[in-house]
């Protein structure tokens, strides 16, 4: 924290926008008129600097420091780098105020920016704002995580592979190791896939880390075997061997609650999202 305290233009691209909007949108525009029923309310917080005139908030100070911050606690923080933190807002607010004057909200792309960094917060904050007593069950925790055992790879796989350019040279290695040549000294001296030093070795994997057509190559294989035709991938051609296989256990749900939760609530996030789809007329031109 402190490293990026110490050199605060940093940030300032990747928030100018917001900060950029929150001047557009918001500052140097006449207050509103209280209604009667706001006499009695609490005094704003004092402004944590001005500039010309021009206030920036406590509340967009704090939402600065937690974007920086990133779920830390704000007791992290020193007087001087909260000092540093209130600068780069000055300077962000110098810069917005000047481009303001200068017309750079009128150009486009700048423009589109700024729509698109409040959609995002609009979005944000409705999606929060849905969610916020939808909290998974134990039940609906337990179902994502025995849908998700039933479906995941079982079995790993343990192999080795020779990666060449053309099918030709995987044809003439096919027939260097079926001549007698040991597969590991054959990937050693050709092919062109880092895991060469190792003598093709590619470790343990399941099959949905990999190509679908090594995959599917790999799965016809017994233990000991080599592929008998090349496989080609988007990566080059493929002589394979199979070294191994064996099954392991579905991680504990403790283990994964969090992933489990987190896919619980995407999934009733997304169900929010279809069902506006569903009332909403969509007309795609791109």
């Amino acid at each position: 924290m402190s490293q990026f305290l110490s050199t605060p233009w940093i940030r300032i691209a990747t928030v100018a926008a917001f900060a950029l909007g929150l001047t557009a949108c918001g500052k140097n525009q006449p207050a509103a008129t209280p209604a009667a029923t706001d006499k009695a309310a609490a005094p704003a917080p004092a402004p944590v600097a001005t500039i010309d005139g021009t206030p920036i908030t406590r509340l967009e100070y704090d939402i600065y420091l937690k974007s920086l911050l990133q779920g830390r606690p704000t007791t992290e923080l020193t007087t001087e780098q909260r000092g540093q933190v209130l600068d780069e807002l000055i300077n962000m607010q110098l810069l917005a105020s000047q481009g303001l004057k200068d017309g750079v909200d009128k150009d486009p792309d700048v423009a589109g920016r700024l729509d698109v960094v409040r959609m995002r917060v609009l979005a944000d904050s409705e999606s929060q704002k849905y969610l916020k007593d939808k909290e998974p069950t134990d039940a609906e925790l337990h179902a994502e995580y025995d849908t998700a055992i039933q479906s995941m790879d079982k079995t790993e796989y343990h192999a080795r592979h020779i990666l060449v350019a053309t099918k030709d040279l995987a044809d003439q290695v096919i027939k260097k190791i079926k001549g007698g040549a040991k597969f590991e000294d054959v990937a050693k001296a050709q092919s062109t896939d880092g895991s060469k030093a190792n003598g093709g070795d590619l470790g343990w994997f399941t099959l949905t880390r990999m190509a679908k057509p090594f995959g599917d190559a790999v799965k016809t294989l017994k233990k000991g075997e080599m592929t008998q035709e090349p496989v080609q991938t988007q990566f080059g051609w493929h002589v394979i061997k199979l070294e191994d296989t064996r099954e392991t256990a579905p991680p504990p749900f403790e283990q994964v609650k969090q992933q489990v939760n987190n896919g619980v609530i995407q999934k009733k996030l997304q169900a929010y999202v279809d069902g506006l789809k569903k009332t909403s007329k969509i007309e795609k031109t791109l």
